[in-house]
């Protein structure tokens, strides 16, 4: 890009950055808008026993998009966001989502093997006085969102993680893994990399296992329901499809009776996989590992038993893979709920959530939505204390994002041209709580609010401290993350509208994920016995929202974004390096933008 086109857009951007910050508005009559963010937070307002019934009323059954009991929740947030004075509506979709129809996995060894065949049951089984055993047979059979229906059979290889890097060191020294089945285990990338990798590196099919190392505690149990971790038949399930929204109708609506494309259109995109997998328990994981030759694995290759070594493969035994699935276009439903503003009720804080879950969803990611109602009773509270919203506060909760961001996509491509226009933030909360220990991301206009919130709720493990100082304390890098990644809910709007977004969440993990043992039991002995992290989330995701939607001039702060650019354009420079290219013109233009900030902070200091 010349320095002129890179001049013309930095001065589009300041220009809007200017509009949108300091154009005055009328304050709103009564109160100040810092008394009501106060009273948000006051101990008076939040109930923690309000979000721990939310959340067992919400994982009572298992909930897959496209389900009755999916339509059952999504009815149960419409009431209670109505019964909290938020006016709400359901916006449905039609999409394309895949359900098992039948599958199997079994194992044949060379004489003298013993046993000579084992049958995969791959089933995950109800613990000790499960609460949820007489709705178990409602979990739907392991399986990966999307796969690709087919039988594969041939010798196994192991490839650790399944990333590319992987794939290198097995041919770098001779493994060959074409025409044979890989297993590999989660923890480093996304399912849907491992099957892509995989096929490009020749492989038929794959498993991927939850290994005992990374979920099943070592070597020293404590498998829930006694301790936190995946017990030995969990089993994490999940999509493969890498892209965004339903792979039918890309970049626009899946409305009933649309345009949409063909399965092998959907295949030539790139974003659905093209050979046969399926997940499997970590029992079944070391079934198959002990059953593998060839040479010894490195030493980060390995997992945590003593007595089972990691190997390479190939074989000597053969796995057969079958999986067979059900594609069919499912009616899915957004519930959306506006507190319209007062004074600029074109201008929209969103704050998102969804509402579908693989199983139970008590942390993924019901313990968000639980955290959304919470939050829509507080507004209540505050409604009824004389407090409206200067600008909309939209409260989305979406279905669908398990098998690829689906609602929220679809609803983004419905309304891109009013999102991209009047929309001020948004606010995403996945999974609100899996342990202990506060994160965030957020584009870089948002950092210098989210820390400022932080500074004002207190921490849940630790009232005598913020939630500020405890993330300051474990943390020894930078503390708010980027939105780089289609994680959850926030990619539409980062990177389909350009909307700043943030993400907020208590634990970095939790080892049940996306299994069925990620129920409202695992939650109240592990995750949040107390339901304190789930208020405080709610206390978090609030108080942002409170000061985009009140606050006369928008708390954005722009010094952080060029602070940001020059970083990544310091980066580019190392990068090209050896070549001949000039970012004196970028650097010039990221200053522009950096002067441009500074005038803007100092006519919001000194006023109009």
């Amino acid at each position: 890009m010349s320095r002129l086109a890179i001049s013309a857009v930095l001065a589009v951007i300041v220009a809007a950055i200017t509009t949108t910050l300091i154009t005055p508005f009328p304050s709103l009559g009564g109160k100040p808008s810092h008394y009501y963010q106060s009273l948000f937070l006051s101990a008076s307002l939040f109930d923690n026993s309000s979000a721990a019934r939310h959340l067992r009323v919400l994982t009572r059954r298992p909930h897959v998009a496209g389900t009755p009991a999916n339509a059952e929740a999504a009815a149960y947030v419409l009431s209670t966001l109505t019964s909290s004075g938020v006016r709400s509506h359901v916006a449905s979709y039609s999409v394309l989502l895949t359900y098992p129809v039948s599958r199997s996995l079994s194992l044949t060894l060379p004489p003298p093997g013993d046993p000579p065949e084992t049958a995969f049951p791959l089933l995950q089984e109800p613990y000790e006085n499960d609460p949820y055993a007489d709705v178990a047979n409602q979990v739907l059979p392991t399986f990966h969102g999307y796969a690709k229906s087919g039988t594969a059979a041939g010798p196994v290889v192991y490839a650790n993680y399944g990333r590319v890097e992987d794939f290198q060191a097995l041919e770098l020294i001779g493994v060959d893994v074409e025409g044979k089945i890989i297993i590999a285990r989660y923890g480093k990338i996304f399912r849907g990399d491992i099957v892509r990798n995989a096929h490009q590196a020749g492989a038929i099919g794959v498993v991927i296992f939850t290994d005992r190392k990374d979920y099943g505690g070592g070597g020293g149990g404590g498998w829930f329901p006694e301790g936190r971790w995946m017990p030995p038949s969990g089993v994490q399930v999940g999509t493969v499809y890498s892209g965004a929204g339903d792979p039918t109708t890309p970049g626009w609506a899946s409305k009933e009776g649309c345009e949409r494309l063909g399965e092998a259109e959907m295949e030539s995109g790139g974003d659905l996989p093209l050979i046969p997998s399926l997940p499997i328990s970590w029992a079944d994981g070391e079934t198959i590992m002990r059953s593998l030759g060839g040479g010894v694995a490195e030493d980060d290759w390995q997992g945590s038993q003593d007595d089972l070594l990691y190997r390479l493969g190939p074989g000597p035994g053969i796995l057969n893979l079958t999986y067979s699935g059900e594609q069919k276009i499912a009616t899915i439903e957004n519930v959306i709920g506006v507190i319209e503003g007062a004074e600029e009720p074109d201008r929209y804080v969103l704050l998102g959530n969804h509402r579908d879950a693989w199983t139970f969803g008590a942390v993924d990611p019901n313990s968000g939505t639980a955290a959304m109602l919470e939050v829509a009773e507080r507004f209540r509270k505050l409604q009824k204390k004389g407090w409206k919203p200067r600008r909309t506060i939209v409260l989305c909760n979406w279905d669908a994002e398990e098998y690829g961001l689906v609602g929220s996509t679809e609803w983004v491509e419905e309304n891109r041209e009013i999102l991209a226009s009047r929309a001020v933030a948004y606010l995403n909360v996945d999974c609100a709580v899996a342990g202990a220990g506060f994160h965030a991301a957020s584009t870089p206009q948002l950092d210098q609010l989210v820390l400022e919130a932080a500074r004002q709720v207190l921490d849940p493990d630790n009232s005598s401290q913020s939630i500020y100082d405890s993330w300051v304390a474990a943390s020894s890098s930078a503390l708010i993350d980027r939105l780089g990644d289609g994680g959850s809910d926030y990619a539409a709007f980062v990177q389909h509208v350009g909307v700043p977004s943030a993400n907020f969440y208590f634990g970095s993990g939790y080892p049940v994920y996306h299994s069925m043992y990620d129920d409202y039991v695992w939650m109240e002995k592990f995750g949040d016995p107390m339901f304190r992290r789930n208020v405080a989330v709610a206390s978090m995701w609030g108080l942002v929202a409170l000061r985009l939607a009140d606050e006369e001039f928008l708390p954005f702060n722009y010094l952080s974004y060029a602070a940001e650019l020059e970083r990544s354009a310091e980066e580019l420079q190392q990068d090209v390096s050896s070549k001949e290219v000039d970012l004196l013109p970028l650097f010039r233009s990221i200053k522009e933008l950096q002067e441009a900030a500074e005038k803007i902070d100092t006519v919001k200091t000194v006023g109009l």
